[in-house]
């Protein structure tokens, strides 16, 4: 017996009874987006493994432990599945020479690939929405970014999410901070795990984000880069609070909230739930204003975030948002040879009129056909006979409603759909 192949462990399929939601999420999505002016940027699913390497950091969880990379036997390339969006973003921007015509917003969605462990809410073929604002440098395009999110929770009809921000300064504030991490937690070295260990001084700002539990003391008593913030980062944080406030969005300062990327400076931010177990994040990004040049563009300030398709799916759930795929307005019965004909014409005819149409195939008597048009989840059956057909004419039966059957012609089932 030939063996059963299956999806590749944590690469799922969306089935026709999900699909749905996915399209209501997605068409959502953009019309959120245009209210913003963010216009769409699509770029490829394998990029140079160099460009994350150089873009995410070499020491990160990512790129060490998560990103699918391969040798192109044809040409010796070392490529990559993108595990995210932003690089190839800015990459894009970088090769079509996007900045030349001035600042630009643009989003991004489609699937990222990570080697993770498969768990609810993260899978090793996961979607991104990204949203990238590039060649802006003032904290009021951070502030719109976290605003437009909280419109976006409001169309999705999702709640109870928890916003947290922080900021990690710039380059000279960072390696300040970086130089007294390192002094503290080798002063409490006996007390860090092998991997806070490795990290210690190549990487010390990713301790914070550990989840060690025997750790979480000395990380909370570890020094706050929010104390080591250059003047200039200071203001600009304190006037992203302040729009923050005057937009009435409501927010948490978090000194610790350091991003699994090395891109990132300034303002970061999360939107985070408790209704999803340990994936908390839903929403998170910040800004990045060095990537642009890291990546071998001209210097140019930049800033984002990126959400996860399926957590949010999940969230919508739980909020009781779950949309149902619509059911056909009408399926068409039909039998006889010039019925078969008449019905193919009313099956278009209706269509034409923005009708939702299901017209039976495959044969079978009047009573088989109709157990298919009750389990369609129609509101009405059309029965179109020989007798139908001569006349021109259809009978319409309500498969929902207690009513009687009646003969009518098919401007009449248009005019009746549209009530």
């Amino acid at each position: 017996m030939t063996k059963i192949i299956k999806a590749v462990r944590g690469m799922n399929d969306t089935l026709p009874d999900e699909a749905y939601q996915w399209q209501f999420f997605e068409q959502t999505v953009q019309d959120w987006l245009a209210m913003y002016g963010y216009r769409n940027i699509r770029t490829p699913i394998v990029e140079q493994s160099d460009l994350f390497v150089r873009s995410i950091g070499e020491v990160t969880d990512i790129v060490e432990k998560e990103m699918y990379c391969f040798v192109d036997h044809l040409n010796n390339d070392n490529l990559a599945l993108r595990p995210e969006g932003t690089a190839s973003c800015v990459r894009a921007v970088i090769e079509h020479n996007l900045l030349y015509g001035g600042p630009q917003r643009l989003y991004y969605s489609g699937p990222m690939f990570r080697h993770e462990r498969p768990q609810k809410g993260r899978y090793r073929q996961f979607h991104q929405v990204g949203v990238e604002a590039l060649g802006f440098s003032g904290p009021d395009i951070d502030a719109e970014l976290i605003i437009m999110c909280a419109r976006l929770w409001q169309m999705l009809g999702i709640t109870g999410l928890r916003l947290e921000i922080g900021t990690l300064g710039n380059a000279e504030s960072r390696a300040l901070h970086r130089a007294r991490l390192i002094k503290y937690f080798q002063q409490h070295v006996d007390a860090l795990d092998e991997e806070a260990g490795r990290r210690l001084h190549t990487n010390p700002l990713r301790i914070l984000d550990s989840k060690n539990p025997q750790m979480q003391s000395i990380i909370e008593q570890a020094p706050r880069l929010i104390d080591d913030l250059d003047e200039e980062s200071r203001l600009h944080f304190e006037t992203v609070q302040q729009i923050l406030r005057d937009r009435g969005v409501t927010f948490e300062i978090n000194p610790r909230l350091v991003r699994g990327l090395d891109y990132y400076n300034r303002t970061v931010f999360e939107w985070i739930t408790d209704k999803l177990g340990a994936q908390g994040a839903v929403c998170a990004g910040g800004r990045y204003d060095g990537l642009v040049e890291q990546v071998g563009g001209k210097p140019a300030p930049a800033c984002g975030f990126a959400m996860g398709v399926e957590r949010l799916l999940a969230l919508m759930q739980e909020c009781g948002k779950a949309i149902a795929q619509p059911a056909p307005d009408i399926y068409i019965v039909h039998q006889g040879v010039q019925a078969t004909e008449y019905a193919w014409q009313a099956a278009e005819h209706l269509r034409d009129a923005n009708c939702r149409v299901v017209l039976h195939c495959g044969g079978g008597s009047f009573k088989a056909q109709m157990k298919k048009a009750d389990a369609s989840g129609a509101r009405y059956a059309m029965i179109i006979g020989d007798d139908e057909a001569l006349a021109r004419q259809v009978t319409l039966k309500s498969l929902r409603e207690f009513t009687d059957q009646a003969r009518v012609d098919l401007n009449t089932v248009c005019e009746l759909i549209r009530a």
